[in-house]
């Protein structure tokens, strides 16, 4: 198992934790997590767009001239695309970008996450975090004092001041146990667990 420090908010160590290998010490598997992490981003995309063809514009329904004699180039309709206000060629219609991954696959993408933030010592546990209100400047100085970069911070429970207090302080971001993801594990630098959250994990995703 692999043994890490605890830290207080004032950025001091107050002791050491076992990790389960299970969770923190899992084999790494980078195709499972780039599988996950575009997983994540195609099904975030709504496929919404949507542009008419020629056969859904107005207009049309005859020959805008003569086919002969009137020295233009031949034209059918004016709902043909090289008209204005004509029909988009291959135009872009609404469609579901899911991507598909097994529960299991995911469980494991993140175990991998989780443990590549541990053997990058990019993984620090907090003994506790509370605030005693929405305190924006308090929470900077709690991640100042662990020396925290553009970290992901991961609590027990929904806990409304840790979250309104970092939602305003640039590239930080909260989570709880059962809402992170192997996206947002990636894309911070530091991995910021509080003990209590450790254990949630440990439980959930081994």
């Amino acid at each position: 198992m692999a043994n890490v420090k605890v830290y207080n908010m004032e950025g001091n160590e107050v002791g050491t934790m076992e990790l389960s290998d299970a969770v923190f010490g899992a084999p790494i598997n980078e195709h499972l997590v780039h599988l996950a992490v575009v997983r994540q981003l195609a099904n975030k995309r709504q496929g919404t767009q949507s542009a008419k063809g020629r056969s859904e514009v107005s207009g049309g329904g005859r020959k805008p001239w003569r086919q002969k004699g009137t020295g233009h180039a031949r034209q059918g309709s004016i709902r043909a695309a090289q008209w204005t206000g004509g029909g988009m060629i291959w135009a872009p219609k609404p469609r579901d970008y899911e991507v598909k991954m097994n529960k299991k696959e995911r469980r494991a993408a993140l175990r991998s996450a989780l443990t590549s933030k541990v053997q990058d010592e990019k993984l620090i546990v907090l003994d506790s975090l509370t605030l005693d209100g929405i305190k924006t400047r308090e929470m900077q100085k709690v991640l100042n004092n662990l020396k925290a970069e553009k970290p992901l911070v991961v609590t027990a429970g929904n806990d409304k001041n840790v979250y309104l207090s970092s939602r305003n302080i640039e590239d930080v971001l909260t989570a709880t146990p059962n809402t992170i993801n192997v996206y947002d594990v990636m894309s911070h630098k530091t991995l910021v667990l509080t003990k209590d959250a450790v254990a949630s994990i440990e439980e959930v995703y081994a």
